[in-house]
């Protein structure tokens, strides 16, 4: 019994080794998203006018922002301005004697997505969970550094310059560099709120706000009329430019007119037409159309059988002209004989010298 009894014992705390083991296996990654997620935003070393507690007192106040979308508790983590604290093989007790611990109880340390939370230094827990003893010297550069629960792991760290009286030194951006921060003056310091905000502003407001006396309206104004008349001027030059050269046309077609130009067409599709009929059929046609020589034959035909023509050896022609073509005929009677006519109402056609 007693051996069973050992064996059980054994067993439930090897269990809770493993439990233990698999919790905080299961608790880094959170952890790790939470250490990226809360960050220090604003910082003020010396104030004079700017943020009062809630004894009416003027201390040096830090400001810790989750910049993400989730909730995150803050409470436990650290903050310090001792710089030794980043000797690595100091102990983690020495090394918490040095820090100032965010208390626990307070609701207002579970911080929701893109929350803010501001710190009071210089200041003792007694007076409230906010107060914290962290050490800030407003006459030198201070190192301020955020730990997380466990005062080993360094979350958050800048150093703050020198400021005036009421200037911030606050976060603009994320980028991991040192151009994420600036220096805010008097006016522009904003504990509790983000450090980037979007003001509303209309196009008239702020065209009076950077133009007070309305000098740069009126040199709009008149920038415009002038552009405008400008505008008409090319306008008109262009309409007028296009009227003259329409006037010269008519001018040149009125005394020049395009008729020339008309029979030069004419004649380019008649040779045009003609170079085509002698690759179609050949330079024997000499450009005419089959067409036309079985016209002009069947015309010829017609007009002897009706008697209007005369009768020539080897010659048809469509009318009887006096052109002196006969005079000649002599010498044409020696190379034939001269042809009678068939018909009896023929003329007779002089043979011989006797037309003289």
């Amino acid at each position: 019994m007693k051996k069973n009894g050992i064996l059980r014992h054994g067993y439930r705390s090897v269990t809770r080794i493993l439990a233990g083991c698999l919790l905080t296996l299961a608790s880094q990654p959170v952890l790790a998203q939470m250490d990226a997620s809360i960050k220090l935003n604003e910082v003020m070393t010396n104030n004079e006018r700017s943020l009062i507690d809630e004894y009416g007192q003027r201390n040096a106040w830090v400001e810790i922002a989750n910049i993400s979308h989730s909730t995150y508790n803050i409470r436990g983590m650290y903050l310090t301005t001792d710089r030794s604290v980043l000797d690595k093989s100091m102990s983690v007790p020495e090394r918490v004697k040095r820090m100032s611990q965010i208390p626990n109880g307070d609701a207002r340390t579970n911080l929701s997505g893109r929350q803010l939370i501001v710190f009071q230094c210089n200041s003792i827990p007694a007076q409230g969970s906010l107060h914290l003893t962290v050490k800030v010297d407003n006459t030198k550069p201070t190192w301020i550094a955020l730990y997380n629960g466990n005062a080993t792991q360094l979350i958050d760290s800048v150093t703050v310059p020198v400021l005036a009286a009421d200037q911030s030194f606050a976060r603009i951006s994320n980028n991991g560099t040192p151009a994420d921060w600036e220096v805010k003056s008097a006016d522009r310091v904003t504990p509790g709120i983000q450090n980037q905000t979007t003001v509303s502003e209309s196009k008239v407001e702020k065209f009076k706000r950077e133009d007070p006396y309305g000098i740069g309206m009126a040199v709009m104004a008149m920038g415009i009329v002038f552009f405008c008349l400008a505008l008409l001027w090319i306008v008109f030059s262009l309409f007028g430019l296009l009227m003259r050269h329409i006037d010269t046309a008519k001018k040149v077609a009125h005394h020049q007119p395009i008729k020339p130009i008309t029979k030069t067409v004419e004649k380019t599709l008649e040779v045009g037409h003609k170079t085509g009929v002698i690759l179609q059929e050949g330079m024997k046609t000499k450009g005419i159309d089959r067409e036309v020589y079985m016209a002009v034959i069947g015309m010829a035909l017609k007009q002897y059988e009706d008697d209007v023509h005369d009768v020539e050896s080897g010659v048809i022609t469509i009318k009887a002209k006096e052109t002196g073509w006969d005079d000649e005929y002599t010498q044409m009677t020696q190379f034939h004989s001269p042809i009678l006519p068939t018909m009896s109402k023929a003329p007779k056609i002089p043979t011989g010298p006797e037309l003289k």
